[in-house]
């Protein structure tokens, strides 16, 4: 197993969003654990219960969005709900409910990615919901890849602990796929994700956290269907 990179392990420390974290190679699963827990068989298949979907609108076909920015503009993606239904489908749902609209991108790791949708603003919250991990490494088939423009979710160590955090990628991380639920792709507005990681100054570079003030505000997110 080849050692990370320092940007790897960084990008992997952000994304589980958890203290104590250690790290066990790149391109494999993250073997991180909360200094609070046991170790975690993190290999193992997820044995979460899988939503009913049969009648949601958002559970097939594409969906656009768009997520304003204050101060910055706004970026529009497609979401492919043929590939990640769970996931897709749980994010819409979100934007109709107005979850996003106010939050904040708390972390921001130039070159890599920024991160948002926490309504405790420092990597530590969520909707009060979980979902099932839609990503190879969880026996779901995903071929999404991390590359510039992709939306994906954050999580913890657990593979099935997604809620509301996501993540658009500035750079290409192919050391992500199959680990996290990439779901969809920005369409216009990589200018914006662009400022952010030049503009905002970052509290601490080894999470990547931004300082409460400092966070851009997301305004809204909207589903643009039609």
């Amino acid at each position: 197993m080849r050692a990370c990179t320092r940007r790897e392990a960084l990008a992997l420390t952000v994304l589980l969003g958890v203290s104590g974290l250690g790290l066990s190679g790149c391109g494999s699963s993250p073997a991180g654990e909360d200094v609070d827990a046991s170790t975690a068989d993190v290999d193992a298949g997820s044995d979460a219960a899988e939503p009913d979907l049969s009648d949601d609108p958002y559970a097939t076909g594409t969906h656009r969005v768009a997520i304003e920015v204050e101060g910055y503009g706004t970026i529009e993606a497609t979401l492919n709900a043929n590939v990640a239904p769970i996931t897709v489908s749980n994010f819409c749902h979100l934007v109709e409910e107005g979850f996003y609209d106010g939050l904040t991108f708390h972390r921001v790791v130039p070159g890599f990615m920024i991160q948002g949708g926490d309504p405790n603003a420092d990597g530590t919250g969520g909707s009060g919901t979980t979902i099932k991990g839609e990503f190879s490494a969880n026996g779901v088939a995903n071929n999404i890849p991390h590359v510039r423009g992709t939306i994906s979710m954050a999580r913890s160590q657990d593979y099935d602990s997604a809620s509301s955090q996501f993540f658009i990628m500035q750079e290409t991380t192919p050391s992500l796929d199959g680990q996290y639920a990439a779901f969809g792709t920005v369409t216009t507005g990589m200018d914006v994700v662009d400022a952010i990681c030049e503009s905002v100054l970052v509290a601490d570079e080894q999470s990547g956290l931004v300082a409460a003030g400092d966070q851009p505000v997301i305004v809204s997110i909207t589903i643009l269907e039609g």
